[in-house]
């Protein structure tokens, strides 16, 4: 990868999609996961935001501003370091330390913490970048995000020896959805019903679609931080609405970590709670439930998108199997 913002070759990596033999001998269907979490970053995040920056830098952009709980941040800040931008990432101070310290140490970012959640660190983040040629790098709300995420579906359809019968995925603000679902329009795989997953606490899209419009959550009490937006994102919300065959569930936040320790048994990753709620699709019952309901066919294949997570370690999982219980 080169540090020139004239090379237009793209920041993420093309990652793996492995039919899970574990999974799929429990499901009695073929599971395949699109390996978003080997991402050097650590998650899906560095596809749309390192398209972003691409971009931004073409058109004289000098230094980047992004708020973020922590995988947008380490996208951005190593997107930055690649193109050769300073970047000032901006946490909550939910964060965990070992976030800042790496966006410091490895990628070389500029840090400040400010405001309990998000939407405070997010206020702060558009003063900062009220400045001249300063790029304000929202994690999740951007064309060249949703443009950039959309990568993950059509690198999937040529991997996958077949089209799936559902396509899985995490929902916090929308910027994932919103790619896939793109994706999944380029790909011809328009009919494919897709399977949004949150956890309560975290569940602004779920909100949103029982309200029929965008609702702002009162807070985010969900330990899966990074699913931690109050609003889902207008324009996912638009193509959920009008996407064809679309379920959008909620499950507790002990299902998704479960999920996050049968993934690391089973295939030896580390992943947070907000990868483990789409996960726990296939780990638990939620797709047979929406089949007895007659909301979902017959299922031969379905395509998980493993989002990843920066917060995973093993000290970390055990503290989220300490909250939720298990």
């Amino acid at each position: 990868m080169s540090s020139s913002s004239g090379d237009a070759a793209p920041l993420h990596m093309v990652t793996p999609c492995i039919r899970s033999f574990p999974i799929s001998a429990h499901t009695g269907y073929d599971v395949y996961l699109k390996l978003e979490n080997l991402q050097i970053p650590g998650s899906f995040k560095i596809r749309g935001i390192g398209n972003l920056l691409r971009n931004a830098a073409v058109h004289g952009c000098k230094k980047i501003v992004c708020p973020s709980g922590g995988n947008a941040g380490l996208a951005a800040a190593y997107a930055a370091k690649m193109i050769g931008l300073p970047a000032v990432i901006v946490l909550p101070q939910s964060t965990p330390a070992f976030v800042a310290d790496k966006l410091r140490t490895e990628f070389g970012a500029e840090v400040e913490i400010k405001g309990k959640i998000w939407d405070e660190s997010n206020t702060y983040a558009k003063e900062l970048a009220k400045q001249p040629d300063v790029l304000y790098v929202h994690p999740y709300d951007h064309p060249d995000i949703w443009e950039g995420h959309k990568s993950m579906i059509i690198e999937a359809s040529q991997q996958m020896p077949c089209q799936p019968d559902v396509v899985i995925a995490s929902v916090g603000g929308g910027g994932l959805l919103n790619g896939i679902l793109r994706g999944m329009q380029e790909v011809g795989w328009s009919d494919v019903p897709c399977l949004a997953m949150e956890t309560v606490g975290a569940d602004c899209l779920n909100a949103a679609i029982k309200a029929g419009k965008p609702v702002t959550l009162p807070d985010i009490t969900s330990v899966a931080k990074s699913l931690g937006a109050l609003t889902v994102a207008d324009d996912t919300f638009n193509m959920v609405k009008q996407w064809k065959n679309f379920h959008s569930v909620v499950i507790q936040d002990a299902q998704a970590v479960d999920a996050c320790f049968k993934l690391a048994d089973d295939h030896r990753f580390l992943v947070e709670p907000a990868c483990g709620a789409s996960l726990h699709a296939v780990y638990g019952d939620v797709i047979s439930n929406l089949q007895k309901e007659g909301k979902l066919g017959p299922v031969k294949s379905a395509l998980v998108i493993v989002c990843g997570g920066s917060s995973a370690t093993i000290k970390q999982m055990e503290t989220w199997k300490n909250i939720v219980n298990l």
